[in-house]
């Protein structure tokens, strides 16, 4: 019935102006117009794979509470120091056992989480 190599999520920002800047600059992720939605404002994240996030504007947004991207890394720590460098706040959550560096490191994967400036929450995964 759905045809699965054609599926994406997606998600949205108040601005993606500054989600561009974020996305492109402070994550080193490839970010694009959609062809001829460039009036519309959208905007794709490209993961690689033929596989993408598509941003749009939602003037009125309001943030989930939930985690709307993960993020796959090879090394956290490293991933970490490099947002943390860039101003990126790491979240807290009193339910998990979080080190310093807000690093859940209880099983795996290892797993440490922040927001995107319209406060959309993102996961770093660590396999």
């Amino acid at each position: 019935m759905f045809d699965s190599t054609r599926a994406f999520a997606s998600f949205a920002v108040p601005d993606t102006g500054t989600a561009r800047a974020f996305y492109r600059d402070t994550l080193g992720l490839n970010v694009e117009d959609v062809p001829g939605m460039e009036e519309a404002g959208l905007l794709e994240i490209d993961l690689g794979n033929d596989r993408g996030i598509l941003l749009y504007p939602k003037p009125d947004h309001r943030p989930a509470v939930f985690t709307v991207l993960n993020l796959a890394v090879d090394d956290i720590d490293a991933a970490v120091d490099h947002l943390v460098d860039r101003g990126v706040s790491m979240l807290r959550y009193e339910a998990f056992d979080q080190d310093e560096k807000g690093v859940v490191r209880e099983g795996k994967p290892y797993v440490a989480w922040f927001t995107d400036p319209a406060g959309n929450v993102i996961g770093l995964l660590q396999e």
